[in-house]
């Protein structure tokens, strides 16, 4: 009795599973179905890591970090202004926030998690997201852009970044995102659904 009880319990919740799973599947081929946006956002980061006010700051390090060629284990966190120019009095278009990790033993190279978020314009209260490895030594580097909110639900792409300019004496960077972003409209009236509607 006990047996076939079970048995019934575990055949209601795999047919609950699958059914969730068909709903799921319909709803992303609905997605699929709208037409899909691509925005290439150009702008620059005033990267300030010394002088009276810096927007890097080192939050942890590892026992190995003072005497690494690459200060492998140092984590920072960072609130970079994003600008319409190179100039560090150009427009600002919005923050660069996120952390940053010296993640190599042999080459300087960081893991990095950041969130771009735009604070005018027509993204104005959208962010994009990245992740990836940034070995700053190269002229140009890679990014995959993994995420974003607002104008820029369900964005996928990438990003190329360069440094624009570096001030060895005032630590003050500059650098340069070009970012290529598929998105698609959430607004759209076919994506939208009721739980009634599931």
């Amino acid at each position: 009795m006990a047996k076939q009880l079970i048995a019934t319990v575990l055949l209601i919740i795999a047919t609950i599973s699958i059914t969730r799973a068909h709903e799921e599947e319909a709803w992303f081929r609905n997605i699929r179905g709208v037409k899909e946006s691509l925005a290439v956002v150009h702008f620059y980061v005033q990267d300030v890591l010394g002088g009276s006010n810096p927007t890097v700051y080192e939050v942890a390090r590892a026992s190995i970090t003072a005497n690494s060629t690459t200060s492998f284990g140092q984590v920072r966190v960072l609130d970079d202004r994003m600008t319409a120019g190179p100039e560090a009095n150009s427009a600002t278009v919005g923050r660069l926030q996120g952390l940053i990790t010296f993640a190599d033993l042999e080459t300087s190279a960081l893991a990095m998690n950041l969130n771009f978020y735009f604070t005018s314009g027509e993204y104005n209260g959208s962010t994009l997201c990245i992740l990836g490895r940034n070995q700053i030594m190269n002229a140009q580097r890679e990014f995959p852009v993994v995420g974003g909110t607002g104008a820029f639900r369900f964005a996928r792409g990438y990003a190329l970044s360069s440094t624009y300019s570096y001030d060895v004496e005032t630590n003050y960077g500059v650098l340069e995102y070009t970012m290529y972003v598929t998105y698609v409209n959430t607004t759209s009236a076919s994506l939208i659904k009721s739980a009634a509607d599931m």
